[in-house]
């Protein structure tokens, strides 16, 4: 059995179209995540599967403010891939957590946290519409 070539980097402005796909923010504000390194690309077998955008909190707490990986990718562990490098490279720049969130009604999202190794630290409750608050994890690292 071949095993698949796994790359993770940092995205770079060829990379604008995919890290940008999912509409969230335009085109000129992830070309400035991707200019202030925080966005990193997942590469199997030489084709873009997922990405990692990060905010940070408050100008000082790393936070995941999404990861995607395409479907066919999913439950394969790429996102374990991904995640290491973010935080190898989080741990290079001084940071010891990372911290992430999801819907309270999202239960996936919530189990993959926890397989994950991320704990959970705290709600927020309504904040998004329809009422559904929002719970928050930390990785320690």
């Amino acid at each position: 059995m071949v095993k698949d070539v796994v790359t993770v980097r940092l995205a770079e402005n060829s990379d604008l179209d995919f890290v940008c796909q999912d509409g969230y923010l335009s085109r000129e504000e992830v070309l400035w995540k991707i200019k202030r390194r925080e966005c990193f690309v997942l590469c199997v077998d030489g084709n873009l599967a997922g990405y990692l955008r990060l905010e940070f909190l408050w100008s000082l707490v790393p936070y995941i403010a999404l990861i995607i990986i395409k479907e066919r990718y999913q439950k394969m562990g790429y996102s374990r891939d991904l995640l290491g490098f973010v935080e190898k490279t989080l741990k290079i720049m001084g940071y010891e957590v990372l911290y992430s969130s999801s819907q309270a009604d999202e239960t996936i999202p919530q189990a993959w946290h926890r397989h994950i190794g991320f704990e959970e630290c705290g709600v927020i409750n309504g904040i998004n519409e329809g009422g559904v608050g929002e719970i928050f994890f930390r990785k320690k690292f």
